[in-house]
């Protein structure tokens, strides 16, 4: 039993476990390219949460994973067969009814860790935040915990170098030869604004990518994905230790 893992502990000992706080992996269940599993968002999220809590829980802090949520906001890929959509409405519930249970019992600092380029958790614990001012909400996208650059010749967006190298690193007997795979080319809006990044509009998935990835694979190695998933939980780890023991009501520095 990891006793950061939620799913892993039982009653005996959480009943006299103190929690600092908790993690929620939040995932989605989508088309990855041809190489990469449906599942890509969620085994990367497990993976680095319980890794992060690892290394925390080593340095001290009292943490637990909750259990991923495995769907994710999926809105504009509608015509991508069992790509699982929640809308951002309902991404709100789950999470106020999560919030609801941790407020009550006590658990003040919950970290949403999320795994999906179309999950937006933000404006959600803005409205949870007025909501549950006891609570200290914060979310981070764990892809951008480290730097790409560093570790990468050409990161892309989906299903590229950056997914494939991690999870070859963390399931390669889920991850296809990369002669599989397509080329993961992108093709760009007609809308200067929008290609500047100055404007935006939801992709529509169908017409973005012919293979539904976003950045080639090709150069993806398993030890490009063991350094990055290291440097990435590394920094996640040191979040949870630094949220673990700081002041809610004391939590900015003054110079």
């Amino acid at each position: 039993m990891r006793p950061y893992i939620l799913a892993e502990s039982n009653w005996k000992a959480i009943k006299e476990q103190h929690i600092d706080v908790a993690v929620l992996p939040w995932g989605a269940t989508e088309a990855h390219n041809y190489h990469l599993p449906y599942g890509t968002d969620n085994y990367e999220a497990e993976a680095v949460a319980a890794e992060a809590a690892r290394l925390a829980w080593e340095a001290g802090a009292k943490v637990t994973v909750l259990p991923v949520i495995p769907f994710g906001v999926n809105t504009g890929q509608a015509d991508i067969t069992l790509d699982i959509n929640l809308n951002p409405s309902t991404q709100l519930l789950i999470l106020r009814d999560i919030v609801e249970v941790l407020n009550r019992q006590g658990i003040r600092k919950l970290l949403v860790l999320n795994s999906h380029g179309g999950n937006d958790f933000k404006p959600i614990l803005r409205e949870l935040g007025l909501r549950f001012p006891e609570m200290f909400l914060l979310t981070c996208n764990w892809f951008l915990a480290a730097d790409r650059k560093a570790y990468f010749d050409s990161p892309g967006d989906h299903a590229d170098e950056v997914e494939t190298s991690i999870m070859q690193y963390l399931r390669p007997d889920l991850v296809l030869p990369l002669s599989e795979a397509g080329e993961g080319k992108e093709y760009k809006s007609k809308l200067i604004g929008i290609r500047q990044g100055w404007a935006w509009s939801e992709r529509l998935w169908s017409q973005v990518s012919d293979d539904t990835g976003i950045g080639s694979p090709a150069a993806a190695t398993p030890a490009k994905g063991q350094a990055f998933f290291e440097a990435t939980t590394r920094n996640i780890a040191q979040l949870l230790q630094e949220l673990a023991v700081v002041d809610t009501k004391d939590r900015y520095e003054r110079g």
